[in-house]
């Protein structure tokens, strides 16, 4: 299933955003990128110690809105699409608050809920393919009064196995509302293989974090990614690994 349109991202703003620049320079920002997604890629290929269903479906969140996740979902596709022979959709979940559009300097555009709307619509009409090799967005779409109910109904479950069903080695990115704001997300999650929760630094307090982590219990694969932490005078990065059966 290809994007049938086609968007320009302007790389150099891009890199100037603070985001991994596709065959830019090697930076820190993109190292740290790469270690956070050697697990997850581990787990897509098979090599994790027990096989995990839809391990190819990610969803990053986080407790709270403000922790970067938005971020790190764009950070982590953007390094997810460097791999040779990943193909890599971004779907922006957060139906409420969508920013992966506007991150990437793109105008609002027709997706997600649009296709929750109407399951009629082709796929391929509603995917952007972007200038990035190996990198297709699907939207949030057109604001609806029903957004929430949408996310968490039958029709966004039968969404996920469509847009897994076509390819075996795609890579479906869900940029997810914070699990404390949106109690959607969790019905979500439990479509997906693995889960990314956001922390952010010095901010977020453990029983927050805590409360969020419980209600992923019975998910496969749970990672945490520290954001916003300093270390050496620079910007840093850090994620820990945990399995919930």
């Amino acid at each position: 299933m290809i994007g049938t349109r086609r968007v320009e991202i302007d790389l150099a703003k891009l890199q100037e955003r603070g985001f991994v620049a596709p065959f830019g320079e090697r930076s820190r920002l993109a190292d740290e990128f790469r270690a956070v997604k050697r697990p997850l890629l581990a787990n897509v290929r098979g090599e994790s110690a027990a096989p995990i269903l839809r391990a190819n479906c990610i969803m990053i969140t986080s407790s709270i809105p403000g922790e970067g996740k938005t971020f790190t979902a764009l950070n982590l596709a953007l390094s997810l699409a460097m791999e040779v022979g990943s193909q890599v959709l971004l779907v922006d979940a957060d139906v409420v608050r969508p920013m992966v559009l506007e991150r990437l300097g793109l105008d609002p555009d027709k997706g997600l809920l649009d296709k929750l709307n109407q399951p009629e619509l082709p796929l391929s009409d509603l995917i952007l393919r972007t200038n990035i090799e190996n990198l297709s967005i699907l939207p949030a779409g057109e604001p609806s009064p029903r957004a929430t109910e949408l996310l968490g109904s039958d029709a966004m479950r039968r969404l996920i196995e469509e847009l897994l069903a076509p390819q075996s080695d795609r890579i479906v990115l869900f940029d997810a509302p914070p699990l404390l704001a949106a109690p959607e997300t969790r019905v979500l999650a439990s479509h997906v293989g693995q889960i990314v929760v956001v922390v952010e630094a010095q901010k977020t307090r453990w029983r927050t974090l805590t409360d969020a982590l419980a209600l992923l219990e019975g998910c496969p694969v749970v990672m945490t990614m520290l954001n916003k932490a300093t270390a050496g005078g620079g910007s840093s990065y850090g994620y820990g690994y945990g399995a919930y059966i």
